[in-house]
């Protein structure tokens, strides 16, 4: 295992366990040792419709921003 790797690693253990999960769950889908997760017909639309948005400007403020990160203990 590289330094890099383990740093980043190292790191993780600071994060809600379902944020863990998902690095988890991105890592072994880019190692192919599980599937990549297919969006639902839900999620898809909602991704859209954030495209559209973005498309148009749309963006989250700085504060908006802090008071997620806020949330979410980070």
């Amino acid at each position: 295992m590289t330094e890099l790797l383990k740093q980043a690693l190292a790191t993780t253990d600071k994060l809600p366990p379902p944020m863990q999960d998902e690095l988890a769950r991105m890592i072994l889908a880019f190692t192919g040792e599980e599937e990549i997760y297919e969006l639902s017909e839900e999620e898809l639309a909602s991704l859209e419709k954030s495209l559209v948005q973005a498309d148009r400007g749309e963006f989250a403020t700085d504060e908006e921003v802090a008071a997620l990160w806020t949330k979410h203990g980070l």
